[in-house]
């Protein structure tokens, strides 16, 4: 796993989703330079600048997991601040609740728990299950990595370079796995693999007792609705509601940061 550091002090796990990579931190971390703080962006494997798995079946929520625990173990993350977004919400609550390291959460555009029985999928999920066609979306037509912006409340916040620095990482077809696979991993019935390690990080979040804050952008197609199933599971968190979209770390920063200061500033000195 590739992983980016800066700062010293108390860690804070700072994890993105599908299909991003540490990169998505950078003004996070820009605004949070000078804090008493360890900022640990590490990126999922099949995504960013991490190994990448050609075979589907290795991307399960529980593998992620594991492999997040692994590292978490190897550099000695203890007593940290966890900030998820998207798959990156899970991912790192599973491996919390495994390995006991959690002081303070930020969640943002995430679940913390499976969904209601009632529950439909989106579009863009119902798409990647597809047969054939969704295959040659994601692999020959970098879906959705040439579509970033079209989630996102501000549509020039990905653009330009920025864009292209999403897409870089992915830009050989045999690395293009994980998208797809990740898309596959949410949820299509209350039977799919996914449901029983989401139930684990309901179970973890409803049992956390530290200092928490959620961070929304409400212009998120994908994951906006979701923001009530979250406050329900953490309900003394402080909320921040914001008009940014899915990648909200690109449009929002200065409300991240300010989230995670607070955060992190209620648990005092590491």
């Amino acid at each position: 796993m590739h992983v980016m550091e800066t700062g010293a002090g108390r860690p804070v796990l700072m994890l993105h989703g599908n299909p991003t990579w540490g990169f998505l931190y950078r003004k996070v971390a820009a605004e949070l330079k000078g804090e008493p703080l360890r900022l640990v962006m590490p990126d999922l494997v099949g995504l960013g600048l991490s190994d990448k798995p050609r075979a589907l079946a290795a991307h399960t929520l529980e593998n992620h997991g594991r492999w997040m625990a692994a590292l978490l173990e190897r550099l000695d993350l203890r007593e940290l601040v966890f900030v998820g977004q998207d798959w990156g919400g899970p991912i790192g609550l599973w491996a919390l609740a495994k390995t006991g390291r959690m002081a303070g959460l930020v969640l943002m555009n995430t679940v913390a728990g499976p969904p209601r029985p009632d529950f439909r999928p989106t579009r863009f999920h119902r798409f990647a299950r597809r047969p054939l066609v969704s295959d040659l979306a994601f692999r020959l037509f970098e879906f959705p990595q040439r579509q970033l912006s079209a989630v996102q409340g501000d549509k020039a916040s990905i653009s330009g370079d920025v864009a292209r620095a999403y897409r870089f990482p992915l830009r050989r077809i045999a690395d293009r796995a994980a998208p797809l696979a990740m898309a596959r991993m949410v949820p299509d019935s209350l039977q799919h693999p996914s449901v029983a390690p989401l139930g684990v990080c309901q179970s973890f979040v409803e049992r956390f007792e530290g200092p928490s804050a959620i961070v929304w952008g409400d212009r998120d197609p994908v994951l906006g609705r979701a923001r009530g199933g979250v406050e329900k599971l953490l309900p003394r968190a402080e909320v921040t509601r914001t008009g940014a979209g899915h990648f909200l770390q690109e449009e929002v920063p200065g409300e991240i940061a300010k989230a995670i200061r607070g955060v992190a500033g209620k648990l005092g000195a590491a």
